[in-house]
């Protein structure tokens, strides 16, 4: 997945291969391995390519070793993540522990609304990991226009659409926002 998240910001930004092998000192054979997934780059050459594409090491990083499923494929789900922004918190409350089996969480979140409810109740703590590839029914956290939203992930119809558990909320489809991205994965 990192080979491709280079390819679309690289083509994103009107930047070719040999540019690019350029200002990294990469060479252009081993660039071309790493964009069609071929190869993994070592943590110093993604922060390299990162520094020469003018996007922050951290957020390209979470997609390092991940595969996309055909299905994810298949929606363009790569569009959705967000590679050249990050989260801002108005406050940090505290912190606190996690858990093992949440290994990969990056941070925690108290659940704002009983949309989830009974899975998440409102007030309750997800741990969430930035970029985490979301499967057909997975939970996670959203960007949904103006808003924040946790959400179940479906695919639906040529469509990807962000379902409430309770059921007097309507679904958000994602082909009628005007921004939309993907923030993690949450796990409980």
């Amino acid at each position: 997945m990192i080979g491709n998240m280079i390819e679309m910001i690289r083509k994103k930004k009107n930047m070719t291969k040999t540019k690019l092998s350029e200002l990294t000192g990469i060479n252009i054979g081993h660039l071309t391995h790493i964009e069609k997934g071929e190869r993994n780059p070592s943590h110093r050459a993604l922060y390299s390519i990162c520094k020469a594409l003018d996007i922050p090491f951290e957020e390209l990083s979470h997609t390092y070793d991940k595969e996309l499923s055909e299905e994810q494929k298949q929606y363009n789900y790569i569009n959705y993540i967000s590679y050249n922004q990050v989260p801002v918190f108005s406050c940090i409350e505290d912190f606190i522990d996690c858990p093992a089996k949440f290994s990969n969480a990056s941070f925690a979140c108290i659940v704002p609304d009983n949309s989830m409810s009974p899975i998440l109740e409102k007030n309750s703590t997800v741990f969430i990991e930035i970029a985490g590839l979301l499967s057909n029914k997975d939970i996670g956290l959203f960007k949904a226009d103006d808003k924040f939203v946790i959400r179940r992930f479906l695919y639906r119809k040529n469509d990807i659409v962000l379902r409430a558990e309770d059921k007097s909320i309507d679904d958000i489809k994602i082909s009628e926002l005007k921004d939309f991205k993907i923030i993690g994965k949450i796990y409980m």
